[in-house]
């Protein structure tokens, strides 16, 4: 589904990524940890297409196709979903109203017509049960005013609705208690087929408690420098990140 090969990509001008190959195919689940500034985020944001940053070198292939000169919403259309650290408030517009508009310009990019009111309806209905979501958490204004969890819980649902093949998640368990964190994996775990990826960015084992990996992938530097099973996670947590640049530096 996404193979990324020989990645380099800069920000103003600084390198962050310095040849990341990585491989996610459908079903899988994929953790990405490492320390502060090893290139986590950068390596989100560039398979999704923010324009800020700059790939210097090396592809990204998603279902085959090239899409490193996409603009992030021709990404989206073809299925990429990036869940942000920290989501923007949009005063005015609904949740409900955002959803619709974001369905609807997802299906006019494939050549599709608007999805009919009652099959809108009975979709929205359908994915705010799967997670949990109160009716009226739907006609509030996206994101303003919302706490860290209700925040993290939409996007869960933006992802229930858009139906993505592949959703990056970039830190999605930071602000939130122990309670919004199980709400928020539960619907991750609930939104998981064989049909589509999740990348999970984490600083912390915590988060793959809950939604748990087939495989953990450790950056540093840049790259990609270690790669294992979810043991790996409990190894982190176990003995930090110091031991990794330990034995990358042997």
């Amino acid at each position: 589904m996404l193979k990324i090969k020989n990645l380099h990509a800069s920000v103003e001008g600084k390198a962050i990524l310095r040849g990341i190959n990585l491989e996610v195919k459908p079903g899988e689940v994929h953790a990405i940890m490492g320390p502060n500034g090893s290139g986590k985020s950068t390596l989100a944001n560039v398979v999704a297409g923010k324009e800020e940053y700059e790939v210097d070198q090396g592809e990204i292939l998603f279902e085959g196709e090239d899409i490193g000169e996409l603009a992030a919403e021709e990404r989206a259309h073809k299925g990429v979903f990036l869940s942000f650290q920290y989501p923007v408030e949009i005063p005015g517009v609904s949740v409900t109203n955002f959803m619709k508009t974001a369905i609807n310009e997802t299906r006019k990019a494939k050549g599709l017509e608007d999805m009919p009111a009652n099959e809108m309806l009975k979709m929205i209905r359908e994915k705010s049960e799967l997670l949990e979501i109160d009716r009226k958490f739907l006609s509030r204004s996206l994101n303003e005013g919302f706490s860290g969890g209700e925040k993290k819980r939409n996007e869960i649902f933006q992802m229930a609705m858009l139906e993505p093949k592949l959703a990056i998640l970039d830190e999605t368990e930071s602000g939130l208690d122990i309670d919004a964190l199980r709400i928020v994996a539960n619907g991750v775990n609930k939104l998981k087929s064989k049909d589509n990826a999740v990348v999970v960015i984490t600083h912390y084992q915590r988060l793959l408690d809950y939604i748990v990996p087939d495989f953990v992938h450790v950056l540093h530097n840049g790259r990609i420098v270690k790669s294992g099973s979810k043991e790996l996670a409990h190894e982190l947590e176990e003995k930090g990140y110091d031991w990794i640049k330990e034995e990358v530096n042997a």
